[in-house]
Parts: C-alpha cells; structure tokens; sequence
C-alpha cells in the first residue's frame, strides 16, 4: 500500500510538470494487472528510443480513466475491460481509430498456499472472507459479480466479501493469507505461484479483453502512438506472452 501511495503521489506531480518538459516523455496509465509486463516494455522500448522516458501510472481502469478525464495528460491507456474503454470514448478523451483489443485473459478463484481447498464454486459459501475487487471500478471485480450472479451465488458472496481498491490488493490479500479465497486474473495468481494457487478458472463473464488506446488529453500524441504499436508488436506480445496474457 505504501508503494502504491507513493506511485501516485509521483503521478500527481508529474502532471504539474510544464508541458515543454513532456516532449520525449511518455506517460502511460495501463491496468493494475498489467504492472509486470508494462515494466518490462518500458525497459525495452526506452533502449529502444535513446532520450525517451516512460512514465507508468499503475490502478484500477476507472480511476484511472477518472484521471483523464479531469484532465491528466495521459498519452496511452490501457484498460482491463471494454466498459472502461468505452466510457474513454464517450468521452472522447481517446483517438478511436488508435483503439486495439490486444491481450485476453481469464478470471480464477485463488487461495493461499496450502489453503482450504474448494471442489466446486458453489464452496465458497464455506468460507469466512472471500476478496474481491470493488465491481464500482475495478474490471476484475465486475466479471466476478457477473459470474457470481450467473451461478446464483452473488448475494452469499456479499456476506463476506473483503473489496479490493485493485486486483493486485486481492492478490495480496490472499498471499498474505488475510482471506479465505479470492477472485483475480490467471496472470495474477501465475505472478504469486509460490504463495497462492489458482483452484478453480470462472466463466459466466463477458470475455476479458484487453483495450489499449492513445488518448487525446497527452503532450505526445505521435510518442503514445508509437509506444502502443510496441506493445501490438511481435516484441510486445511476447513480454505479454511470458505474463500469461494470450493473443486476443
């Protein structure tokens, strides 16, 4: 939590920078489960472009798109789910014609290591604390609801049910062994395997893909545009590709 504080502090006053500052930076606001792969592409792509620096601002899609749209001069969003992105274009704070669905991935029930096992969804019940991320702004969150309702177990689940700001805090909640179970991205439950383990993969959700646009509200149009083709590109698919995330 300190070192999520902390990020967004920096964040905060990267957007009071003067705009002549921003003229080889690049600032990218991408989903929380894309933290690792997003990391390791900046590396890359700032190798790449000698001079260039990327900023990375990393939470939940809708705060993240709030952010935009009060003005923060985002060049690249990359969002977990189509609702978010779609909101982005409503309010056309993004180039539509820039917009790509470029990764998928899948929603999983995960418990710490050596924890109570259930056999079917339907265990969860059993449990005393259940994390999940907050349906309000988090994408992960919203496809559990979805599937929770599909399998009639939505009302039980809010009994006990812990809210996560992120999919990265459920993670942590579990790995930490502060809850019974949660619900996160494969990508995520493959982050921590030595401390959680994935027991049961959700359907009954809309499928999860991944939309990446350049937004309208940056200083570096032409920097944003090139920095998501790097991430569409063979290079960029294959750092996705070792994260667990699959071509849409």
């Amino acid at each position: 939590m300190k070192r999520q504080l902390l990020l967004t502090v920096l964040f905060a006053l990267l957007l009071l920078l003067p705009r002549t500052s921003l003229a080889d930076e690049i600032i990218v606001s991408a989903a929380a489960s894309l933290t690792n792969a997003f990391t390791d592409l900046k590396t890359l792509y700032e190798k790449a472009h000698p001079g260039t620096t990327v900023h990375l601002n990393f939470a939940a899609s809708t705060p993240l798109l709030k952010q935009i749209q009060e003005g923060a001069p985002v060049d690249v969003f990359a969002s977990a789910d189509q609702e978010t992105m779609d909101a982005a274009a409503k309010a056309k704070v993004i180039n539509e014609k820039s917009r790509k669905d470029f990764v998928r991935n899948t929603l999983v029930l995960i418990i710490p290591k050596d924890g109570k096992k259930p056999t079917t969804l339907n265990d969860i019940t059993g449990y005393t604390r259940l994390a999940i991320g907050n349906p309000d702004s988090v994408p992960a969150g919203r496809y559990t609801k979805q599937a929770l309702i599909k399998a009639g177990l939505w009302d039980k689940s809010q009994k006990i049910a812990i809210l996560g700001t992120n999919v990265r805090q459920v993670l942590d909640y579990v790995a930490r062994g502060e809850v019974d179970a949660g619900f996160v991205y494969g990508t995520d439950a493959k982050k921590q395997a030595d401390k959680v383990e994935s027991v049961l993969v959700l359907d009954g959700h809309k499928p999860i893909l991944y939309p990446i646009a350049q937004v309208t509200t940056g200083n570096n149009a032409k920097g944003g545009q090139d920095f998501l083709n790097f991430v569409v590109s063979e290079q960029g698919m294959s750092v996705l590709n070792k994260y667990g995330f699959a071509r849409p």
